[in-house]
């Protein structure tokens, strides 16, 4: 079980540095349906996974000056505040609850990636004004869906960098990052308390998934990133539609109240 769960450490890091986001909506269904951890404790766990790759991501970023700190640090208050926020707010959900939202923004993630970036470049924007204003409920919202599904909401954050700040794409994607990880941290420090986490495992899952990143990303060059996309949506359709399939009782009003969450060692 070991090997099998360190080997899924490293296709999660490997995805999240061939696509540079996404990836990471992989841990959460990973923990759960692989490894057999209850949904809130898997949820818990993602986040440091999450947030350590995406913070070494943004270190390799920074030096190649590819991130706007000043941009990361105003969008990732308001997104750690959200993340915060979902985390408090998610004891009031069942897992399969948050099971359920997690297939949904695999849907749209899954979207998001099948129409493609054509948009997504500041050059077709040159004449028109930052939207600045629409930044602050857009940064609360991801940091709410982080703190509420454990993902960190980098098919979100690119896009709204690029269109509502005015930050070129290869920017964008570096200054992501950093708040990918900064919303992580805010969203584990809330969970902090409500569930056992086994912290044995959690590092050394943490730290294959960052082995893997760091060989996604020397390989991205070499691998065509439009086809590899497309691939990765159609898979995420077919997993968000596993998941809503496997909580399908989450949408029955008379089902009954689920049990509480325990997490089995690893």
């Amino acid at each position: 079980m070991l090997t099998l769960a360190l080997a899924l450490a490293a296709l999660i890091g490997l995805t999240l540095g061939l696509l540079g986001g996404g990836g990471s909506i992989l841990t959460v269904p990973v923990l759960v349906y692989v490894l057999g951890y209850a949904a809130k404790p898997a949820i818990v766990m993602s986040l440091p996974v999450v947030g350590v790759t995406s913070l070494v991501g943004a270190v390799l970023h920074w030096r190649l000056g590819n991130v706007r700190v000043g941009t990361a640090v105003a969008f990732g208050l308001l997104a750690m505040l959200g993340a915060f926020v979902g985390a408090k707010f998610a004891a009031l959900l069942s897992g399969s609850a948050q099971l359920v939202l997690l297939a949904v923004v695999m849907l749209a993630a899954a979207v998001s990636m099948l129409r493609g970036r054509r948009n997504d470049s500041t050059d077709s924007l040159r004449g028109t004004r930052p939207q600045l204003t629409l930044l602050a409920p857009v940064a609360l919202g991801v940091g709410v869906l982080t703190g509420l599904v454990g993902i960190g909401g980098g098919f979100l954050v690119v896009p709204a960098l690029v269109l509502l700040a005015r930050v070129p794409m290869r920017e964008a994607v570096g200054t992501s990052l950093l708040v990918i990880a900064m919303n992580s941290g805010a969203g584990f420090v809330g969970y902090l308390g409500t569930v056992s986490i086994d912290w044995q495992f959690l590092a050394g899952f943490t730290a294959v998934a960052v082995i893997g990143a760091l060989a996604g990303t020397a390989l991205a060059a070499r691998v065509p990133q439009a086809a590899l996309k497309r691939v990765f949506a159609v898979f995420l359709l077919l997993l968000s539609a596993f998941v809503l399939y496997k909580n399908r009782d989450a949408f029955n009003p008379r089902a009954t109240i689920p049990k509480a969450d325990t997490s089995p060692g690893i």
